[in-house]
């Protein structure tokens, strides 16, 4: 390691300053000459979508053939950290947060506009036919189902692997590490992190100043209240404040909290709509959409109309997949954070299956019912309203309801709350960037960040440079797309290496001679059922496991090697260096357990007990906690143990080969 990772938590004033003096030179460029910017930014995408088309296309297809290969492989076993990692979230909170951080706002925008906007202009049917109800919700479908997912969880799960398993730093420059080695911590990280942090600021920057767009849009069609870029000013400024104040509580109490709060504001929501609904077709239309959707996702993914030469794609599909391309260094790197201890294939249903199941009923039950108020119930005004204006889409419909009024307040406080998760965790994620990796920084920093969003979406609202912005952010999911691409690559390189690890830990070492833990067996027996306090396992460590440590240390010294035992408080770490190669480690760690529910009392019965606690002296390899305790073994049946995983080890790098 570097030591700029012994800096790991302070602020990379490299990457900071120089992030905030390009995204202040951007928003300069794009706010000073909107219309110019805005031409120079559509003529690149428009290179892009004639030229590229292809690379997106083939780049997002191989992304979900290798999330799919990673959840149903070997490897999907592993964990996003050692091996003894829990995660730090319930799946309930896990899920939420990843939600709302990744499409929540989306689907409250695009709900009811592109399904109806795809029923009025389809790709290949006649516009207002059945055949064009069938095909807006299977393109909705295939825009907003797993290949979105799948981008974020590829990032994802770079990101995290790489920082919770192998220590470095839960930053883009990570994604690099097995091409350039230790160089990203020189400048080639530093760019490649001021490349994420621009990104992510104008990414959530233009999304906030939307967002304000819609909310105004609502509260003026519900509540007459005047649609003016002064009020959106005025709403994001509220957005912002009420960030800080969910950064300032933390990840814990903040944007767990208001994630939680909208999901089930979402299910309610999506409830109302279902019951009020023609609830029948609307069971009906999920599983057919669905089979639709599964049926032709082979060729909707590969499919360029290549010979049925359309600007449909350049407009919906490259849009999306950029889009979600641009989003995923935010994204990714956020759903990473609160991902800690999950195995790859629990991470990857969570990431791409249980959220797209969501979105997908989600686009049925809104997207459907608003194209069945058009088409079988002759209610024009809807899709007129979202062929003017978009964003006043959902409130339109929503008045087809009862209680349209209270129902539409609370879409406007979803949607507000959602901004709001948006802007925070986009803040937290950038903060990340700019302090190697950390979380635990001070509060200014986040608040900067959190400011910062506000006051560029303000800039270029007020500017109208918002559209030059989102046309921008789409262009940089180009050389992102490159970037991942061999990000891919090292990880399945390092998943590799880790799989052979895994299996020389499953060989059997030749058993040494008897020795006196064999001759002991009835004191073992005693150890096991034993659960000694913390004054007796700190005495183990103390008294029999560092001098076997120390001893056996020496011995590799002798042998030629470089050995190096490490004792702090709470552990002992025993490390051999072994050149270029990965390096052996055998740790003990104390750790504090509840006792089991039945423990033995003093006739030898079983007893419940209160779950008080009692400590172990449990192994660690350079993988992770190996979940088993040695209190009470003898010094040479601790370095029998050490010499057993050194010859793991000696497999493992012979697995290598």
């Amino acid at each position: 390691m570097s030591s700029e990772d012994a800096d790991k938590g302070q602020l990379n004033k490299k990457v900071f300053i120089t992030s905030s003096l390009l995204i202040a030179a951007l928003m300069i460029f794009a706010a000073s000459g909107p219309e110019y910017a805005g031409k120079i930014f559509q003529s690149a995408q428009d290179v892009i979508v004639t030229n590229g088309s292809w690379f997106y296309v083939g780049t997002v297809a191989i992304i979900l053939l290798l999330v799919v290969y990673l959840g149903v492989s070997r490897f999907g076993e592993m964990r996003l950290g050692p091996d003894h990692a829990k995660p730090e979230f319930s799946m309930p909170s896990w899920i939420s947060m990843l939600f709302a951080a990744g499409m929540g706002i989306g689907l409250m925008f695009f709900g009811v506009a592109e399904p109806i906007m795809h029923f009025q202009t389809p790709p290949t049917a006649d516009p207002g036919s059945v055949e064009a109800v069938r095909e807006a919700m299977k393109t909705t479908f295939f825009h907003w189902g797993v290949h979105a997912w799948a981008i974020y969880a590829i990032v994802a799960l770079v990101l995290g692997y790489f920082a919770f398993r192998h220590n470095l730093p839960l930053t883009m420059r990570s994604a690099l590490y097995p091409l350039i080695g230790d160089r990203i911590y020189g400048w080639p990280g530093h760019i490649v992190d001021i490349f994420a942090v621009t990104s992510t600021i104008f990414g959530v920057a233009t999304s906030l100043g939307l967002g304000a767009a819609q909310i105004n849009a609502g509260l003026s069609y519900v509540f007459g209240i005047p649609n003016t870029n002064g009020m959106q000013i005025g709403i994001m400024a509220f957005v912002v404040l009420m960030a800080i104040v969910s950064v300032a509580t933390g990840l814990e109490k903040g944007i767990r909290r208001l994630s939680e709060t909208n999901m089930v504001l979402a299910i309610l929501l999506l409830l109302f709509v279902f019951v009020a609904g023609p609830t029948v077709f609307l069971l009906q239309a999920y599983l057919q959409n669905t089979g639709a959707y599964l049926s032709d996702i082979v060729r909707n993914t590969l499919n360029l109309f290549a010979y049925d030469k359309t600007d449909w794609i350049g407009g919906w599909t490259i849009f999306y997949w950029g889009w979600w391309l641009a989003w995923a260094p935010f994204v990714g790197l956020f759903i990473a954070r609160v991902s800690y201890g999950r195995t790859i294939r629990e991470f990857i249903f969570g990431v791409l299956l249980i959220p797209t199941a969501f979105t997908l009923l989600w686009m049925t039950i809104f997207g459907n019912t608003a194209i069945d108020l058009v088409y079988s119930q002759g209610i024009t005004k809807l899709s007129s309203m979202v062929s003017n204006d978009s964003s006043v889409a959902l409130f339109v419909f929503l008045e087809n309801f009862p209680w349209s009024s209270v129902v539409s307040m609370l879409a406007v406080v979803m949607v507000f709350i959602f901004f709001v998760t948006s802007c925070d965790s986009g803040a937290m994620v950038v903060d990340m960037l700019c302090s190697h990796g950390s979380n635990n920084t001070p509060l200014w920093q986040r608040i900067y960040w959190a400011v910062a969003v506000g006051v560029v979406a303000s800039i270029l609202l007020y500017a109208g440079g918002l559209d030059a912005l989102q046309t921008m952010t789409i262009i940089s999911a180009l050389p992102f797309s490159i970037i991942l691409l061999i990000a891919m690559y090292g990880l399945l390189k390092a998943l590799r290496l880790d799989g052979y690890k895994r299996d020389s830990l499953q060989i059997t070492a030749m058993q040494p001679p008897a020795n006196e833990t064999d001759k002991n067996w009835r004191d073992r027996l005693v150890n096991i059922v034993s659960f000694p306090n913390e004054k007796t396992v700190r005495r183990f460590m103390e008294k029999t496991a560092e001098p076997a440590l120390r001893e056996v240390g020496s011995e590799f010294e002798t042998q030629g090697f470089t050995a190096t035992l490490d004792s702090e408080d709470q552990y002992l770490r025993l490390t051999v260096s072994m050149g270029d190669e990965r390096n052996f480690v055998y740790a003990v760690y104390m750790t504090q357990q509840d006792q089991p529910e039945f423990m033995p009392n003093d006739e030898g019965t079983a007893t419940p007990t209160d779950q008080q606690s009692y400590y172990r002296a449990e192994v660690h390899l350079g993988e992770g906690g190996q979940n088993y305790d040695i209190v009470g073994w003898s010094k040479l049946a601790i370095i029998n143990d050490v010499i057993d995983h050194y010859h793991k080890h000696q497999h493992f790098l012979h697995l290598m080969k």
